[in-house]
């Protein structure tokens, strides 16, 4: 059948059922005839609510909103896998004080105490503060802690004077000796740290220490030796052998050798001997104080080949009286 049989059909099947209702006015209507129309339509099989939410229409400019959120998320992916937010923040913080420096909020006055051996420049450099650094955005805290990153530095305190002042005061560590390692001589502070990988000259006259593992060391020995001014003055370096005991190095050549234990006794018995025997001015090259019962002493080449021709002429003078 083609399309008018079918709407002449329906037509009809309607009015029948409009003339039993008129007939039967309590009866109900048929579910199907409840949305019985002519025409394509879908409203009749969605609930009202549905059709309110489809009425509403979304926010002008939310495509734009979601599309720019969409291209933010993307660079920051970027420059997180790219490890570039260091110095995106970097470029940030210029910027940032650049605008300060022209609103006149720079930083305008450093005041600086505590510097002995670093300089006003490197001190400012570690600190990373420039003529363009605002006062305004400096912390503090990571001012110390870039501060306290150089060596010579112990501690710092960081200080902002509201409007345009910064005062900053550093305690320094005190050079304390010389460490060579491997044909390299450094400076070094008390607790071993390394101050510069160089000598200056005003540190020349400091105590010498040798090997590896000395650094650390340092503070316990030469305070010892320090205990003895007669000896001290006699040491030109202190050699830390095997990671484990000490042989001192005298100016006149003369090795002295430290037990592992008891230091301090065997310095002990060596100020003694020289004060009373003048044991380090004598012809020998060695002295081992590693026993804790004996002194053992070895004489130069000059001086065993003096002894041993002494020892020759004394037998044959006694062979001759024979």
């Amino acid at each position: 059948m083609d399309d008018r049989g079918r709407l002449a059909q329906s037509l009809n099947r309607v009015a029948r059922r409009q003339a039993s209702l008129a007939a039967n006015p309590g009866l109900p209507a048929p579910a199907e005839d409840a949305g019985t129309s002519f025409g394509p339509s879908t409203s009749a099989n969605i609930p009202r609510d549905r059709l309110s939410l489809l009425d509403r229409r979304l926010p002008r400019g939310i495509g734009w909103s979601g599309t720019a959120l969409l291209l933010l998320a993307t660079l920051l992916y970027a420059l997180v896998r790219g490890d570039h937010v260091a110095a995106v923040a970097e470029l940030v913080q210029k910027a940032r004080d650049s605008v300060l420096h022209m609103a006149g909020l720079r930083i305008a006055s450093i005041e600086l105490s505590g510097n002995q051996h670093v300089s006003r420049e490197e001190v400012l450099a570690t600190a990373g503060i420039t003529g363009a650094t605002s006062l305004i955005f400096l912390n503090v805290e990571e001012v110390r802690e870039r501060l306290k990153r150089s060596p010579w530095i112990s501690d710092a305190t960081v200080l902002k004077l509201y409007p345009r002042e910064l005062k900053i005061s550093i305690k320094e560590r005190a050079a304390f000796a010389l460490w060579q390692k491997e044909h390299v001589v450094s400076v070094i502070a008390d607790d071993g740290t390394v101050l510069e990988p160089y000598v200056a000259p005003r540190l020349l006259r400091l105590p010498l220490v040798v090997g590896s593992g000395a650094q650390a060391k340092a503070k316990e020995v030469i305070a010892l030796i320090n205990g003895h001014p007669s000896i001290r003055s006699l040491v030109r370096a202190c050699v830390f052998v095997g990671e484990r005991r000490w042989n001192l190095r005298l100016r006149n050549g003369l090795e002295v050798r430290l037990p592992e234990t008891g230091v301090a006794e065997a310095l002990e018995l060596l100020a003694r001997l020289q004060r009373e025997k003048h044991l380090i001015s004598r012809d020998i090259v060695i002295v081992d104080l590693r026993l804790p019962d004996r002194v053992t002493v070895r004489l130069s080449d000059a001086a065993a080949q003096a002894r041993g021709d002494a020892m020759r002429e004394k037998l044959k003078k006694k062979a001759g009286n024979a």
